[in-house]
């Protein structure tokens, strides 16, 4: 019930915020970050003072492969690209609000929390984890996250 919630509440932010400014009737812009012909998504999307991330996996970015050494090792990754790609659009880690954990065994989920939580050692942001059948590149990690802009 509480993910219901909280998605109920993003989603009146969203409605709110994409209704303009004060005494402007004009609605926000959407902006789409990071597409190209290469990839079959965008990074992110900028929707006002919201920054939505597509979901990222433990992509070394050099090799453009999976790091070795499991989920820990995937989490720390994952985490990094989540960083830097926040910080490439204007955001950070201190403004995450909300997280989607997906893993390929969800009995791993102790073992990404530990590397997770190192992230956010102040603030914790809203989040969800599950199970999934499979993820992308055979990963055993997938984050997704929102973030306000700076």
């Amino acid at each position: 019930m509480r993910a219901k919630s909280l998605i109920a509440v993003l989603f009146l932010f969203l409605l709110v915020s994409c209704q303009g400014e004060k005494g402007n009737d004009e609605p926000i812009s959407v902006e789409y970050l990071g597409a190209d012909a290469t990839k079959p998504f965008c990074e992110a999307v900028r929707v006002g003072a919201l920054l939505i991330l597509s979901g990222q996996l433990g992509i070394d970015p050099d090799t453009g492969k999976l790091v070795p050494g499991g989920i820990k090792a995937e989490t720390r990754q994952t985490m990094e690209n989540i960083k830097a790609t926040l910080e490439k659009y204007g955001s950070s880690m201190n403004r995450v609000v909300k997280c989607t954990a997906m893993l390929a065994d969800i009995s791993e989920w102790g073992d990404m929390n530990q590397i997770y939580v190192t992230y956010f050692p102040r603030y914790k942001p809203a989040r969800s984890a599950f199970g999934a059948s499979g993820l992308a590149m055979g990963a055993r990690v997938e984050i997704e996250c929102w973030a306000t802009l700076k």
